[in-house]
Formats: structure tokens, sequence, C-alpha cells
């Protein structure tokens, strides 16, 4: 990377989601891959101020992958491309015991050498502090004064049952501005023939009252209110019922059900003529449509109407207009850069979304159209399950004027 990395044309910033579960099933083959086109995105956008929220960090059985974690983190830390980045702090949930508080979120901050003056905020003693040095915080979170970390009540989770889902919040002042970033990891779909028997959806309204938790969490009265980056895994799906109408909408419906209970086993949609030909087979944890291309043609955009579950937060989040494709689920095969496995309709799962005071920060008229970049990473290489989502954009001088006096408190404690 260029040494000549100057603040002048404004702060760049870098914001990374990346649901990393996949790397830590098949390390051999994935985690070089990724980690390349990792770099190749930070070498690209040469940002001063890097924030990555990984979801699943371990993936399925994270005692079983802790080596790999630590192996991941360190060269992550000590890499050539990242050898610039001369501030680290690295925020990993390692407390898989305790079922109630493991979320198996990891959140990575780097600060380039050329950015000289970033502050974090201490949510015990309420002040910001200088950034100096790498440190690495993986007991207990909880406890650990440089970020909020949660995960949702017993009661909201789906039946009750525990699962790895959560959110940790930091807190950053760099130039004029100050801004929150919240890592979040939401609710699956179990069950695709129950997310299809209503719109929207039984997942949806769970995600939603979920999301709405941790946004009245980052805005309520403990602290002040600052503009907000929520990025992570929030695992929106398009309306199955209305997809499906919609790519099946000539074909007839068989259903089966299992000899024993009589539940529904799966669904079967055929086409009225052409031989009867199966278009879609919908099973628990299967979606076998016949024509995978209408998820990429034009990057799937035809099929943001299906898209929203967003919508319910129109006035409390934003988005920039996605023009990637679905970024789950694609095939773990380390030769398959492109193709969706057939286990669940592809979706936009991974996203950053923002307040609208973070918006303005991101939209400020200096910025340059070509300046904001909001894209996936590795298009055309297998990531793992999930794409990497990311957006790149420019914090100009004076960009957070209305609260430049609010944060005098930025000064070395």
């Amino acid at each position: 990377m260029a040494g000549k990395l100057t603040t002048a044309q404004g702060t760049g910033i870098l914001l990374v989601t990346a649901n990393v579960g996949s790397l830590f099933e098949d390390p051999e083959n994935l985690q070089k891959t990724w980690l390349r086109e990792f770099y190749q995105t930070v070498q690209s956008h040469k940002p001063h101020f890097l924030a990555v929220h990984c979801q699943e960090v371990g993936g399925k059985n994270y005692e079983a992958s802790m080596s790999h974690v630590d192996s991941f983190v360190k060269e992550l830390l000590s890499s050539d491309a990242m050898k610039e980045y001369s501030r680290a702090r690295v925020y990993l949930d390692e407390n898989y015991k305790s079922q109630e508080h493991f979320t198996a979120l990891g959140s990575f901050y780097f600060i380039h050498e050329s950015l000289k003056n970033i502050h974090q905020f201490d949510f015990k003693a309420k002040k910001f502090r200088k950034v100096v040095g790498k440190e690495t915080c993986s007991e207990t979170l909880e406890s650990t004064p440089s970020l909020e970390k949660e995960k949702f009540p017993q009661d909201y989770f789906p039946e009750c049952k525990w699962s790895r889902k959560g959110f940790i919040r930091t807190r950053w002042a760099l130039a004029d501005c100050a801004f929150d970033l919240v890592n979040i990891h939401l609710f699956h779909d179990a069950s695709n023939l129950v997310a299809w028997e209503k719109s929207p959806s039984v997942y949806s309204g769970t995600r939603q009252k979920a999301l709405g938790y941790v946004l009245d969490r980052i805005t309520d009265q403990r602290y002040e209110r600052m503009p907000y980056f929520v990025f992570g895994d929030f695992n929106f799906r398009l309306d199955s019922k209305q997809v499906i109408e919609s790519l099946c909408s000539t074909a007839t419906m068989q259903t089966v059900r299992t000899s024993e209970t009589n539940e529904v086993d799966k669904l079967i949609f055929r086409e009225s003529d052409n031989d009867r030909k199966v278009v879609l087979q919908l099973e628990k944890k299967l979606f076998n449509y016949v024509n995978q291309d209408v998820f990429r043609e034009n990057n799937g955009t035809s099929l943001l109407e299906y898209d929203k579950e967003l919508s319910v937060f129109k006035d409390r989040l934003h988005e920039l207009e996605i023009s990637f494709p679905p970024s789950y689920p694609y095939s773990e095969d380390s030769n398959q850069g492109k193709e969706y496995m057939n286990t669940r309709c592809p979706a936009w799962c991974d996203r950053i979304l923002m307040s609208s005071s973070a918006r303005d920060l991101v939209l400020k008229p200096e910025n340059e159209e070509k300046s904001i970049v909001y894209d996936n990473i590795g298009p055309n290489v297998c990531m793992g399950d999930h794409k990497p989502v990311f957006l790149s954009f420019r914090i100009t001088a004076g960009a957070g004027k209305p609260n430049a006096n609010k944060h005098k408190c930025c000064v070395v404690q």
C-alpha cells in the first residue's frame, strides 16, 4: 500500500461486515482466499479508519476452532498488508461456555498511522480516551469499559432456545465528529416451510422485535446520542410467500406430508404443462429452484421489491442503494464463487445501515459520488456461505460541526 495516505481530502472510512462461520469449518481452503480478497479491498480504498464486524467467529464449534480463531486474528494484526495500521482494537466474544452471554461476535478496528487524533469512548467513565497501540480483548466483554455487549433477552429467542445472537457497540471520535459502531447478529429462518406460511413471516417479526430492542438501547438516556452505523448479519430474508408466488406464478403445488404426524414435509411446484417439470422444491432446509440465474441477473435487484424487513424502520435506519447480489447462502465449495446453495432462498442478509445523522456524515455535499462505494467483497471467489459487504466513504473536515463543541471531552485522558 502506498505510504502517502493523507487526511487532506477527509478521513477515509471503511466499514465491513462478514459472517465468517465458514472460514473455521474449512480454514485451509477458505481463509487464504478470504484474507486475500479482504486485503485487496483495504488496499484499493486505503481507509484511515477500518472497522470489521464479524459474526459466527469460530464457526459452529468454537471450542474446537479456537486455535483457528487465534491464527486468524494474529494474521490480521501482523500481515504485511496491514502494517501501516499502527493502532488496533480487537474484541472477541470467546465466552462459549456461557449460554446466556455467548454471541460469537468479533469486532476489529484498525487505525492508519497517518490518522493523528482518534479517541474511543469509555462507557464506564463516560469519557473519550486516546487510542494508542494494539489491544485484543477476549475475556468477559461484559465488563470491558470500551464497549457495550448484550445478548438478546431469552424471551426474544424463537421458542426461547438460546443461540448466538446479540450486539456489540463501540463509540469513536475522530476529526470533529463522534459516532457509534454496532456489530449485530439477528435470528435466522429455521424452516423454509414455516417462512412460506404467511406474509410477513413469523421470523421477520422476531427480527423486527430484536432490531427494535437494539435501536432503543443505543439511543436511550444513559449516554449522549450520536450518529450510529449498525452493520452485521441481520438475517433479513425476502418475503418468502410473495417471492415464491412470483417465481412459481404458473405452477401447481403438490403437498407431501409425513406419514407419522401428517405434518407438511415438502412442497413441490410443477409447471402446468411442459411435462409437469418441477420448478421449485421446498423443504425445511431445502430451496431448490430451477433457475438460480434470477438471483444473479442484474445482481438480483429485480427481487429487491420483496426485501421488506427494513421498511418498518424507515424513519430510524437508512441504507445506500444495493447494487450487489444477495449475500447469502453461497456455496462453501472453494471452487465455486457465484453458486448459491439450495438450502435457502438467496437474500441480502449482510447489510450496513445508519441513522439519519450518520447518513448526513456519509452524504455530505463535498463527498464526490465516486468516493462512496457500497458493495460486496470477493464476488467471483468462494468467501464462505456469506459474501462480506463493505461501505467506503470519507468524512470531510467539519462534517460533524454541529456536534464539534460537544466533544471537547476528546482530550487525551
